[in-house]
């Protein structure tokens, strides 16, 4: 049986979580389960500051993968169409122009199985050069070898992003091109090499509540929580697996209270980790958008585009916060924080 809330805030961080605990935590009221992730939030973050951050589609379209979510497969037909990797200088200056627009963390993703060797020193420089700006720094490539991941250790690169996107039973559903296993695996290489984890999924993917129990439980019982945790809702593309599947069906849109409900869930779970409002907000209200706020959300991808997908958009997000009272956050995220003050010491 799950702890009541007061024993919630007062114990440590957990990695002991079992699938019963999380299911009843999606069973609460909505109130009373929102009730609760707010007080874990208020806890351990910034009341009213969300994080600014931008993404950037480094290089485009090709990738072998066949992510039935993904319009940038060879498996989708969504008219995506492949590019080479970006020139270093058109990175930092899409970085600056985000940085002059609020964003503190500037992410860079490639649509590659993984990077080849020939592309590090162009990725390197793109690491450095944000860094110099004064942007942390997150990559998406693919998997990466043990040298692949020092290397971007070793230029600075403060966040590598690799979600599970959903449950290890859902997951062979949706990926058949690398298995649960082998995400799991790169994400022990990047926290072997000191890289800070970013590692979330999709929900809307014709999943059941089961399946999002199952997708907070693998991130919530990792040695170690990841400090970032995206949690993306859906984007249905036409030409894609899932896009195509779910197309004017009820399963083609997750339920906004649910949506919520699962935010609210990986806040309790993972109360140290930046909780990310990542694809899907284009479609959502701001109320919505406002309960994931007050259930523990506290950084969101701002700009008009998410690699392929559209997005709400500066100045929409600025109306929003204007409204809410919120402001974009100063501070360091609680577990980067820990660990520069300790860095010796192991966080869950």
């Amino acid at each position: 049986m799950f702890a009541d809330a007061a024993d919630t805030l007062t114990a440590p961080v957990r990695t002991d979580w079992t699938r019963a605990e999380i299911a009843a935590l999606f069973d609460l009221p909505f109130t009373e389960l929102v009730f609760r992730a707010a007080e874990v939030h208020r806890t351990h973050h910034r009341a009213g500051e969300v994080q600014l951050c931008t993404l950037l589609s480094i290089k485009t379209g090709g990738c072998p993968e066949d992510c039935g979510y993904c319009s940038q497969s060879v498996k989708a037909d969504s008219g995506v169409e492949a590019t080479k990797l970006m020139e270093v200088q058109s990175v930092l200056q899409s970085a600056a122009q985000a940085r002059d627009a609020g964003s503190k963390r500037f992410c860079m993703g490639a649509a590659w199985r993984n990077p080849k060797d020939r592309d590090m020193p162009a990725i390197i420089a793109m690491v450095k050069g944000v860094r110099d700006m004064g942007m942390e720094t997150c990559m998406t490539l693919g998997m990466l070898t043990d040298a692949q991941a020092a290397q971007l250790a070793h230029a600075g690169l403060d966040y590598y992003n690799h979600n599970i996107d959903t449950s290890p039973e859902r997951y062979g559903e949706v990926i058949t091109t690398r298995t649960f296993g082998e995400r799991i695996d790169t994400l022990d290489r990047v926290r072997a090499a000191g890289i800070n984890v970013c590692s979330g999924g999709i929900v809307g993917m014709g999943e059941t509540r089961s399946d999002r129990v199952g997708f907070i439980h693998a991130l919530a019982t990792l040695d170690h929580h990841p400090e970032s945790v995206p949690v993306n809702a859906l984007v249905p593309i036409k030409g894609t697996v899932l896009g195509d599947m779910l197309a004017d069906t009820p399963l083609a849109k997750i339920d906004d209270i649910e949506f919520v409900r699962t935010v609210a869930v990986a806040r309790i779970t993972m109360p140290l980790s930046m909780v990310r409002l990542s694809a899907g907000r284009e479609a959502m209200s701001d109320a919505t958008q406002s309960l994931c706020f007050l259930a523990g959300a506290n950084s969101i991808f701002t700009g008009d585009k998410l690699l392929t997908a559209a997005n709400a958009g500066d100045d929409k997000d600025a109306a929003m916060f204007a409204r809410l009272g919120l402001k974009p956050m100063e501070g360091e995220e609680p577990l980067r924080a820990i660990k520069a003050a300790a860095p010796c010491a192991a966080v869950a």
